[in-house]
């Protein structure tokens, strides 16, 4: 663009020509040929003539060129000679100028004169010059004659201004002012300047760009000054021309302070200006920059350009283009050069930043210095600088790396940059690879993460190349052997692939041999974690290694798959088998691993038939003897086969082998015996039970359909342990044997609990008899597990979960890695049975987790409260539960169980006896916690518990890796069909309330075992609310596809009150669900249980229509629960208490129809209950209000006031008469429930109380003023009584608030103090205020001022140095002048408005909080 506007001295003389040929080449009138035959060339007897052909220039007629004998120089001689030596020397040249005048009348004549000269083919060369110039530029070089030709030229110009081209195609302003250009001198440059500006000023705009745009061809160096001043004002008067003037002055040689002044009128327009002129634009501004103003104007550039203004319009009119039917004509759409223009622009700063050092230095140090938010562009520019500035690669990392840790610079940011500028980035993508490749050697995280950011944003922008060049990249780094690199080049790897699966396909091949080599390198380090590393890797590729032979079997003959792939994927298994072996941890993590890719369907039949018997043989062996098998050892316990549920012949049967491999385990640990694995013995640990198992169970499954008859003796075989139960040797045992038990019991617990899982969707009763005896079983192991816990500190149990997630957040443990199995004992062969998990499809199965923590935060609770009095001390197992196994979702089936009768059969196999197994409250509550868990990980929404990309995953979703295999609708689902059997249950618990109300059993104080079957059956109510409520709080609900499930589960529950005959509406529903729901609320037995049923309740009005009619039922339910006394160890000191309390009172203000009715009500009524009341008693109408809730009802009922007041609309003149009084009246009851909650600050005196009156006073008052002071504006006149007592009323109110400011300072309470200056101000603003209304209203002289004395919360007076050297009397006069001086506010002065002599109105100027 800037090219084709600043034209080379031959270029133009090259386009002259041209348009000369073109001339020549048209078809020529009658007229002229007949001219041009009979007179060709020109005959006159004028001095111009006569002279012309003297000096060797001859003229022609018609279209003919004008000939010239002689060089041009010698023309331009000997012409000059002529006129000097002439007789009438210098008339002559005012006659030669009159000729030429009248010679150039004619068109074609002017225009010959104009177009270069013929050249006669027996001229010599002149000084090498190919063109000749025309008649009228060879007279411009003649100084005696150039200002007369001037003047011809411009007196000739007007006449062809506004006149359209010519048949022959040559324009002829355009020619005439191209005469001009290239002069070797100008006589009279300011002249010749006048003249132009006088032209330009005139002409049109399309002739307006080229003369300007001509100018620095035309004027001489001395004219550059007076052209640039006259350019100037030419720019403040017509926009349309400035690009060409800036392209112009970017080209004259001017003065700086100049050029600085035009900068800063561009600068203004830059936000106006068009996207086509911004690259001329900004070059002028760059080439204005002196070293002393660079930093000034490279910063106040990047704060006025706005890419994103200019980029993103052209970007969506590009996405709107591309809609357009292909047929539209040219003339409704003409391709947008947006592209090219945002290149050109990107291609001079470029040249600007490589080449010029001051500017590249001062954009840097610009970007530097930047405090606020940054752009895209700011980011843009420090990818081009670092791609086009070798020397400040240093610079620009440095400066990257403070705005990444001052968080100046986010992903969000990063991201805009790439979607804004990726035309432009993507020609520097090496440059911003290798900026990254520079970060990510970094040791601050977050530099390493936005190092990862731009591989990432590379990749899903840019090219092929630049993808396979960033795939490249993070390869290295995997290869680099930097911990913390090869994570994170991992991780961002694993992005891409979510990212875009197709694009990473299609590098596949680029890095299949490099991931086949890191992934051995990784299986035989040293380094534990890239073992780990190295086992995860192998089993994914050896699952797509299966994939691709499941895919290819579709089109290859089945004989071709059982060769080289199948070879593949088992030696790969094999690999990673051998390489674990010796570590019990990576074992396990390849057992799980393992069994990920059998449950996810990854492995073909002939795999698993070569696997399945190893796995069988392998776990057999390690993990199973026979039942007459006694085990050999020093044991420090005595072993016994424990929780069997057959019984079993001394010759058959079969026993986990667990006391012993873990006594072995432990012993070896100690090195006492043993210290090296024994030739040809396999390491056996007692970590591997439960993942080995685990990937049994799923290899039987998938073998066999999901029959699991093949090793269903593992659920009923008994375990080698020890009797658990400690009684009264616990605190007889050493620190060691404490720590061997609890290790004993959580193996225990998570092989019960993979039993559990695995079995779980048998059909049989008398298997699901055994799982529930399974159940029972882990909640008393629980038990005894939390008694073991509370006397053993720092205990670290054995890992249950062996993903890398653990390593950072479980202490890690040396021994269970290293250790070896000295001794097997006399393991028995065994005929039948081994282990495995639930074969059943809907089974969420990846790498393990561990959740269940199930009963221990129920049951430590609860254990807590029983024990508490006795001063005994119970564990949470909530904080152990990363060292359990998962339950999957699937054991929740469970809960359809009612009563199980189970066949206890001879050794014949007919029947013996029946027993008759139900899900009892401990086993319940074990199953409800673990479903609330699940779906509080599962259903909460995404932004609240997403982690940030690449940080640290935490623990929140250890024990969850199953799960997260389904979606969240698929979890939805199963809950609700989980809805019916929960419903049971709930009923059922409802009932058990019910009775003990019934029997007047609501304060249980009988035995223990009452008390604690009470806490079970309330905790399994808070647990099935909490699920409920989970369940219809899910946000999907609000997506239309999903509101099937929606209905389903709103079915289940309105079909609990009366059969559902036909279809019904979603508000029928929702009324029919909330109606049941609602009745469960009178045996509700803890206030915990209430909140959570209240919040259900709202969160099913939420998929109302019309909910109104529901909130008052919400409200009544809620004041209920804060007008009930609660028993059952409800602490109103602990915080989640405080927390509970406070949610239950703001649902009840919220919902209830009349907030100051119901504020007033507490104040009014259940505080002076309390205050009357002895220390430890609470209100008779408001049992929950006790002294230490005070503040909580305190602080809820002041927010609710000043948010109700807040939201009513401030009346105006115009209103009816009955609504400015019933907002008076509104008005009037709100500071009166003000007065009444104000007041109780003198009895309860409390920091947090103050806190409260500070900051909810404050923002009350200004309510006031925003609200109030309106109404009362209009109101005063008709309503003077009414206005005046309520000021009256709000007056004393204030003066306690100023009162308490006071106490803050007399007390130096900072963090009550620091709120006073605020409320000082709004209360002196209501006194102006106060003042403007009666002055509105002409009661001007209703208005006195008096000193306020400081006081104390109770009103005795503040005794110090200013008050004793204060007059004590009064000030009481008329004028409000009095009320402006800083001195009256700073002392607290009040304003009162009187009534003639009976009312008087005073406020204190006082101060806000917060």
């Amino acid at each position: 663009m800037i090219s084709k506007r600043t034209l080379s001295k031959s270029g133009d003389k090259e386009t002259l020509m041209e348009d000369a040929s073109r001339a020549r080449k048209k078809s020529l009138s009658k007229k002229t040929k007949e001219s041009y035959a009979s007179n060709e060339v020109e005959e006159n007897d004028s001095v111009f003539v006569r002279l012309l052909k003297t000096s060797g220039l001859i003229l022609k007629t018609g279209e003919n060129q004008n000939q010239l004998a002689v060089d041009q120089i010698v023309f331009q001689k000997k012409l000059l000679q002529s006129l000097r030596k002439h007789p009438s020397y210098p008339k002559v040249i005012e006659e030669f100028v009159d000729g030429l005048e009248s010679y150039i009348e004619d068109h074609d004549s002017f225009r010959n004169c104009l177009l270069s000269c013929e050249r006669l083919h027996n001229e010599e060369a002149s000084m090498g010059a190919s063109y000749s110039k025309s008649l009228i530029k060879l007279l411009l070089g003649i100084d005696i004659l150039q200002p007369a030709i001037i003047k011809i030229l411009f007196e000739k110009l007007p006449e062809f201004l506004f006149k359209t081209a010519s048949s022959d195609g040559i324009n002829m302003p355009r020619l005439i002012f191209s005469q001009l250009k290239w002069l070797d001198r100008i006589v009279d440059g300011k002249d010749l300047t006048t003249k132009i500006m006088q032209l330009i000023s005139i002409a049109p705009v399309y002739l307006q760009h080229d003369f300007v745009t001509s100018l620095p061809e035309i004027l001489g160096d001395a004219q550059h000054a007076d052209v640039g001043k006259e350019l100037s004002d030419l720019l403040m008067e017509n926009t349309p021309l400035t690009v060409p003037i800036l392209d112009v002055l970017s080209s004259l040689r001017l003065d700086s302070t100049f050029l600085s002044k035009v900068r800063q009128l561009v600068m203004g327009k830059l936000s106006s200006v068009a996207l086509v002129d911004l690259p001329v634009i900004i070059k002028f501004i760059l080439h204005s920059i002196t070293a002393t103003n660079a930093l000034e104007v490279i910063s106040e550039l990047r704060e006025r350009l706005d890419l994103q203004h200019f980029i993103l319009p052209s970007m969506f009119q590009a996405s709107q283009i591309k809609l357009k039917i292909t047929g539209a004509s040219s003339s409704e759409y003409q391709e947008d050069d947006s592209p090219n223009c945002v290149m050109l622009l990107f291609d001079i700063l470029k040249l600007t930043v490589r080449y010029e050092k001051i500017i590249s230095e001062a954009w840097i140090k610009a970007i530097e210095n930047i405090e606020s938010e940054h752009k895209s562009f700011d980011l843009a520019m420090i990818f081009i600088i670092y791609s086009t500035n070798t020397q400040a690669k240093k610079n620009i990392e440095r400066v990257v790396k403070n705005k990444i840790r001052s968080g100046s610079i986010q992903e969000d940011l990063l991201e805009s940059t790439f979607c804004i500028h990726y035309v432009v980035l993507k020609d520097i993508c090496p440059s911003i690879l290798l900026l990254a490749q520079s970060l990510f050697h970094s040791q601050d995280q977050n530099i390493i993460l936005f190092g990862s950011l731009l591989y990432k944003y590379s990749f899903k922008f840019f090219d092929t190349y630049c993808q396979q060049e960033a795939v490249g990249a993070l390869v290295t780094h995997v290869c680099s052997g930097n911990e913390t690199e090869v994570d994170t080049a991992l991780d961002v790897l694993l992005e891409l692939i979510r990212l875009n699966p197709s694009a990473m396909r299609l590098n596949a091949v680029f890095v299949k041999d490099d991931m086949h080599l890191v992934v051995r390198k990784q299986l035989s380090s040293t380094i534990f974690k890239y073992k780990l590393i190295g086992i995860i890797g192998a089993i994914t590729m050896a699952g797509v290694m299966a994939t691709d032979r499941i895919i290819s079997a579709l089109t290859q003959r089945r004989d071709d798959l059982n060769n080289e792939q199948c070879t593949q994927v088992t030696s790969l298994l094999q690999l990673v088998h051998s390489c674990s072996e010796q570590s019990p941890r990576a074992s396990a993590l390849y057992y799980d691993e393992f069994a990920n890719l059998i449950q996810e369907g990854k492995l073909t039949p002939e795999t698993l038939e070569w696997i399945g018997p190893t796995v069988f043989n392998d776990f057999q062996d390690a993990f199973v003897v026979d039942f007459c098998v006694v085990p050999e050892g020093d044991f420090p316990f005595p072993v016994k086969a424990l929780y069997g549920l057959e019984e079993y012949d001394t010759r058959d049967g079969i026993v986990i082998n667990l006391l012993p491999l873990l006594f072995s385990q432990e012993f070896e640990k100690e090195g006492s015996q043993m210290t090296s694995q024994e030739p040809g013995k396999k390491l056996v640990s007692p970590l591997c039970l439960a993942p080995h198992f685990r990937l049994l169970r799923l290899c039987v499954a998938r073998q066999h359909n999901g029959n699991l008859e093949e090793i269903d003796g593992l659920l009923d075989c008994p375990i080698f342990l020890t009797d658990l139960e400690p009684g009264e040797k616990l605190e007889s045992m050493s620190l060691k044997e404490r720590s061997f038990m609890c290790s004993l019991i959580f193996l225990t617990l998570n092989w019960f609990r993979e039993v559990v899982n695995a079995f779980c969707r048998q059909t049989s009763p008398e298997m699901k008899g055994k799982v529930l005896s399974r159940l029972k079983n882990i909640v008393e192991l629980q038990e005894i597990l939390e008694k073991y816990l509370a006397v053993t500190p720092d205990y670290v149990p054995p890992l249950a979960n062996f993903d890398l997630e653990t390593l950072d957040v479980i202490p890690h443990s040396n021994s269970a890695a290293s250790a070896k199995n000295r001794k097997t004992g006399k393991i028995g062969r065994k005929r039948k049975a081994d282990g495995s998990k639930a074969p059943s499809p809907d089974t969420l199965s990846k790498e393990d987790n561990s959740e269940c923590d199930a009963v221990p935060t129920g049951r430590s609770q609860l254990e807590k409260e029983l024990t508490g009095k006795e001063g005994k001390t119970s564990v949470s197992l909530q904080n152990y539960s990363a060292f359990f196994r998962e339950v999957d979702i699937e054991v929740f089936s469970i809960l359809h169980c009612g009563l199980v009768t189970k066949f206890i059969l001879d050794t014949e196999m007919n029947t013996e006896a029946t027993e008759v197994v139900q899900l009892g409250p401990p086993e319940l509550l074990f199953l409800l916690e673990d479903l609330s868990h699940k779906l509080d990980n599962m259903l909460t929404p995404s932004f609240t518990k997403r982690n940030p990309f690449l940080k640290n995953k935490g623990n929140r979703n250890i024990g969850f890796s199953h799960l997260h295999l389904k979606s969240a609708p698929e979890v939805v689902h199963c809950v609700v069909q989980l809805l019916t059997p929960m419903c049971n249950h709930l009923e059922n618990i409802h009932n058990y309330f019910q009775s003990l109300v019934a029997e007047d059993h609501g304060e249980v104080d009988g035995p223990g075992v009452k008390a604690q079957e009470h806490h079970i059956m309330a905790s399994c109510y808070q647990r099935l609310l909490q699920i409920f409520h989970g369940l219809f709080a899910w946000n999907g609900f609000f997506n239309l596809g999903y509101h099937n499930l929606l209905y389903s589960a709103l079915e289940v529950l309105a079909s609990r009150l009366k059969q559902i005959e036909h279809e019904q509406s979603l508000e029928e529903l929702v009324s029919q669900s909330f109606n049941y729901l609602q009745n469960f609320h009178p045996s509700i037995p803890s206030f915990q249980c209430g909140l959570y049923l209240i919040r259900l309740l709202m969160v099913l009005l939420e998929k109302s229509t019309a909910p109104a009619p529901k909130k008052e039922k919400i409200a009544s339910l809620a004041r209920q629960c804060l007008c009930r006394a609660w028993s059952h160890g409800e602490k109103e000191k602990s915080s989640i208490f405080n927390e509970q309390l406070h949610d239950m009172l703001c649902i009840y203000l919220e919902h209830t129809d009349n907030v100051l009715k119901a504020i007033e009500e507490i104040a009014g009524i259940g505080v002076p209950e309390l205050i009357n009341s002895p220390k430890d008693a609470s209100s008779s109408t408001f049992p929950t209000l006790t002294r230490h809730t005070f503040v909580i009802f305190f602080r809820v009922m002041m927010a609710e006031l000043e948010k109700t007041v807040k939201g009513l609309q401030a009346g105006t003149a115009a209103d009816s008469q009955q609504i400015h009084e019933e907002k008076l009246l509104y008005w009037n009851m709100a500071v009166r429930d003000f007065s009444i909650l104000i007041n109780l600050m003198k009895v309860f005196d409390s920091h947090p109380v103050l806190h409260v009156c500070l900051k909810y006073g404050r923002l009350f008052v200004e309510a006031f003023l925003k609200q109030c002071m309106p109404l009362l504006d209009f109101s005063f006149r008709k309503h003077r009584e009414d206005v005046l007592s309520l000021l009256e009323t709000f007056q004393l109110d204030t003066r306690l608030l100023h009162h308490l400011c006071g106490h803050s300072k007399i007390h130096q309470d900072m963090r009550l103090t620091k709120h006073v200056p605020l409320l000082k101000k709004t209360l002196e603003l209501l006194v102006c205020r106060v003042k403007a209304m009666l002055v509105l209203n002409n009661c001007r002289e209703a208005f006195w001022l008096g000193n306020l004395k400081n006081r104390d919360l109770q009103g005795e007076e503040i005794i110090s140095q200013n008050t004793q050297e204060s007059t004590a009397d009064e000030s009481e006069g008329g004028t409000s002048s009095q009320l402006t001086k800083s001195k009256a506010t700073e002392d607290g002065e009040e304003d009162e408005a009187s009534d003639g002599e009976k009312e008087q109105y005073s406020d204190e100027s006082d101060d806000n909080s917060d």
